[in-house]
């Protein structure tokens, strides 16, 4: 496999937004920035999804109580350091990060969100932070993003960046989001960051709505490994200014927001699996011919989390076997003799049984994008689930994270 391919970053910018960046020393990396800040010139609608690990990072506390109120001007984010496990002293480093923010912009308190990314269990550099934010405000522009999506990476090949316009109610609106993320990333959610922010004028309530569905769809619906982070965060915020007509949580205009939020949240969450730590393939998985919708997610999730079917996807190695045994242990409804695989569109199993087709298997896996087709042929729902192989590089990253 030739090494990974870094997409190009897509820069863009949203009426009323504006990012900056800044090395403030947090990443061990000289000249490594590691500081970013997104913020609305007016006050903005927000919404977050929040990882569903009971171990949760000081920050995630913080900004779940804050987005409560459907109000905010932006967020502040540190990366190499995740403040998680820090007790009460990361609850009140969380507090003072955005402090140091709205002190420098003049707002008031409660108006700053506050993400970190990094390793785990180390105090938060309060200090360096404070350094920094003078130089991080001095620096918003409205075209800061790009940088932006550069700071807020760790482990990550490449930074993320996503945007996507639309006529809603006779006026264009714009989403554009940013992301990092490349390992500990399983379901719910995927271990990353990713904020989106729109000049769209919604309703708290169609915000919400929105967000988890194109969560569900897009971030709740990638693999790289069965590790779920202390810190995920999804964050949208809506400032108004495109002028569009109020957006409630029902209609066609939020059927075409909730659709433009979900492009370009499914665009962020592959370019994470594409990332994938020690990653060589890219893997759709798609289960049709199931009874529900749930159970198609499941058994597309169990084949996604089997580390052996991940580890014959990196040799190239068409075993079946293994994804029949997988589909077995997931709890979902099928019949064995029902059941039929194929390997990039060559079929592998029908029936159950075996179809010979083992060495046109391998070639047709050896690209960087392998689809695994399952079809349970019990009923209608289908589902679509995103992952990587495991290589020898994802054990040599992780095995040294903190060294």
């Amino acid at each position: 496999m030739s090494p990974k391919k870094k997409p190009s970053l897509r820069a863009f910018s949203v009426p009323g937004f504006r990012a900056s960046s800044v090395r403030c020393g947090i990443k061990k990396a000289a000249r490594k920035k590691d500081l970013a800040l997104i913020l609305s010139d007016v006050p903005a609608r927000v919404a977050g999804v929040f990882t569903r690990n009971r171990v949760k990072a000081a920050p995630v506390l913080l900004d779940k109580e804050r987005v409560l109120k459907g109000r905010s001007r932006g967020v502040v984010v540190t990366a190499g350091n995740a403040n998680a496990c820090t007790g009460g002293k990361g609850y009140r480093d969380a507090e003072a990060t955005a402090a140091f923010v709205e002190e420098a912009l003049g707002l008031a308190r409660g108006e700053i969100l506050v993400c970190s990314t990094g390793v785990i269990g180390v105090p938060l550099p309060v200090d360096k932070v404070r350094f920094g934010v003078p130089a991080l405000v001095e620096a918003l522009d409205y075209g800061g993003f790009k940088g932006a999506a550069e700071a807020i990476t760790t482990t990550d090949a490449f930074p993320k960046s996503a945007v996507a316009r639309a006529k809603i109610g006779g006026k264009t609106v714009t989403i554009g989001g940013i992301a990092k993320g490349a390992g500990m990333v399983c379901p719910d959610m995927a271990t990353m960051l990713a904020f989106f922010v729109t000049d769209a004028n919604i309703t708290t309530a169609a915000l919400k709505k929105a967000l988890r569905q194109a969560c569900d769809l897009s971030f709740n619906s990638i693999m790289v490994d069965n590790d779920t982070s202390t810190n995920d965060t999804v964050l949208v915020f809506a400032n108004a200014l495109s002028g569009c007509k109020e957006i409630k949580p029902r209609g066609a205009a939020f059927d075409a927001f909730s659709e433009l939020l979900g492009r370009v949240a499914l665009e962020l969450a592959h370019l994470i699996v594409r990332d994938g730590e020690g990653a060589t393939r890219f893997v759709e998985i798609v289960v049709s011919g199931a009874r529900s919708e749930k159970e198609a997610r499941r058994a597309a999730r169990t084949i996604a989390g089997s580390f052996l079917v991940k580890t014959a996807l990196f040799g190239g190695d068409p075993n079946w076997g293994r994804i029949l045994a997988a589909l077995g242990r997931s709890g979902v409804r099928i019949k064995e003799s029902s059941v039929d695989v194929s390997l990039n569109g060559v079929p592998v199993v029908a029936e159950g049984l075996d179809t010979g087709a083992e060495k046109q298997a391998a070639r047709a896996m050896d690209k960087k994008e392998v689809t695994i087709a399952v079809d349970l042929n019990m009923g209608g729902a289908s589902y679509r689930f995103w992952t990587t192989d495991l290589t020898y590089a994802y054990v040599r990253i992780n095995s040294m994270y903190r060294t």
